[in-house]
């Protein structure tokens, strides 16, 4: 499917079933000028699907008693003088519940009663870690890639990134490199982490089988009380939790997160019942957006129709 589906397929897929890899494939370039080959480890930005990640960071420091998720924001970042502060709380902030879309503008409801996903929330949840655990959110994030061996994954910084392949924006397939990355280092908690897909299989290996997380901690990352719909998710609304969405009311249930922005896109699955992975990471996006995230769509529903899930 990967080889002749159109708009083309560009990237590189791992499933990985009970921590053994069952299929890896990389198709495409890294660099399309020099006609580079994407590898197994080439590096991407996985965008969005850092937000799991720093939502882990946050629970990790909940269980160290440094941070109360039913507190206000305006405890852990003192310095800010909206009156919103005082009522948008760090559970809202991590379920996208918050009603922030400016620091300067009003809210766009009260905290609690809707969901608008943004950019902004996880940025705001960096600058929490590093208040509480008085690092920055890179050397918090980078020791606990270190301490699971996830070699290939750091945070994005402008002069370390060698390795990083090209983002790519196709338009009927002709590819123009994204030059100038929308990563700042105020949104390296929401958007800025950069991972390969066989790091994030021992991630997902880590984190939902109890290595990271406490068992409450992680029950509170996948409980929901908002529900959002998102097309890789399907057509319905689903459960919205803390940088992950849950599909409960159907079989098989799974939870995962995708990415999206500076010419990639990332889609990070996991289904606890069979203990699959399923991780595609692209260096590519569709300028037609009805085609964004095509492939990963089409890659999961043969997942779905195959035996591997049971």
């Amino acid at each position: 499917m990967i080889k002749v589906t159109e708009p083309k397929f560009n990237g590189v897929v791992v499933i990985s079933k009970k921590g053994k890899t069952v299929y890896s494939k990389a198709q495409g370039f890294a660099d399309f000028e020099k006609k580079t080959a994407l590898t197994i480890d080439s590096e991407f930005e996985i965008m969005s699907n850092t937000r799991q990640i720093t939502a882990v960071l946050i629970l990790k420091e909940v269980e160290k008693g440094r941070i109360d998720l039913k507190s206000p924001i305006k405890k852990y970042l003192p310095y800010l003088t909206q009156p919103w502060a005082d009522s948008v709380t760090v559970h809202q902030l991590l379920n996208h519940s918050h009603g922030i879309t400016d620091l300067q503008k009003p809210l766009l409801f009260k905290p609690g009663t809707d969901f608008k996903y943004g950019n902004l929330s996880y940025g705001l949840l960096g600058q929490i870690i590093a208040f509480t655990a008085k690092k920055s959110y890179s050397e918090v994030a980078n020791a606990l890639f270190k301490k699971l061996q996830m070699k290939n994954t750091f945070c994005y910084s402008q002069n370390e990134n060698k390795n990083l392949v090209s983002g790519y924006l196709n338009t009927n397939n002709t590819f123009k490199k994204v030059e100038k990355s929308i990563i700042t280092p105020e949104s390296v908690a929401s958007n800025g982490i950069i991972s390969t897909v066989n790091d994030l299989a021992i991630w997902n290996n880590n984190l939902h089988k109890g290595k990271i997380l406490k068992p409450e901690s992680y029950q509170l990352m996948i409980h929901y009380n908002i529900k959002a719909q998102h097309n890789v998710f399907g057509k319905e609304k689903q459960g919205y939790g803390y940088g992950l969405r849950i599909v409960d009311k159907e079989t098989p249930k799974y939870r995962g997160h995708t990415g999206l922005g500076d010419g990639f896109s990332s889609v990070n699955l996991y289904f606890p019942k069979s203990d699959v992975s399923l991780i595609i990471l692209e260096n590519q996006t569709n300028e037609n957006s009805d085609l964004l995230y095509n492939a990963e769509i089409k890659i999961k529903n043969i997942l779905l129709k195959s035996d591997v899930l049971n």
